[in-house]
């Protein structure tokens, strides 16, 4: 009896565990990643803040062009070197928490970001060669709740380099 017990667990768990490789939500591994935030009809430097974090050389990048992201394009920046070592051991964990369903979403806007001049988030991963990119709206009611978590993170890290 224990016997039939034991497989029958293990059949359970054989079921159920390829479902959550699919469907749980884990961690997209990335070799850089670019984030920061954009508000339209604003004034001042911190209107638009775009940062870059490669995580092969432990550093953390600044874009001083300080360009309007588009849904069109990946943003190519104007990065210099972070003031500190301690600006990108805050962010240094921001990478491993992109969530795996991202990837699902085809590159330009989630959401309706900056559409109601309420900002918006901008995200891109470059993992092998491979750049992805999208605009997030920073009204959460207007994005995937998988996406709250993140979006409350990205908010938190771009406030402290600030």
């Amino acid at each position: 009896m224990t016997s039939l017990k034991l497989l029958l667990t293990a059949a359970a768990f054989a079921l159920v565990l390829p479902a959550c490789e699919k469907d749980c939500a884990k961690p997209t591994p990335v070799d850089t990643m670019v984030f920061g935030w954009f508000h339209g009809y604003c004034l001042g430097e911190s209107c638009i803040d775009i940062f870059r974090i490669d995580k092969a050389a432990g550093q953390l990048h600044e874009d001083i062009k300080d360009g309007y992201p588009s849904p069109d394009a990946a943003y190519n920046g104007d990065y210099q070197l972070a003031k500190t070592l301690g600006q990108y051991q805050v962010v240094a964990g921001l990478p491993g928490q992109v969530p795996a369903q991202l990837l699902s979403h085809s590159n330009g806007y989630i959401g309706q970001p900056d559409f109601t001049d309420g900002g918006g988030y901008y995200v891109e991963i470059q993992d092998n060669g491979q750049r992805r990119f999208w605009l997030i709206d920073t009204q959460k009611a207007n994005i995937p709740s998988y996406l709250h978590p993140f979006v409350d993170e990205l908010e938190a890290k771009i406030r402290s380099l600030q």
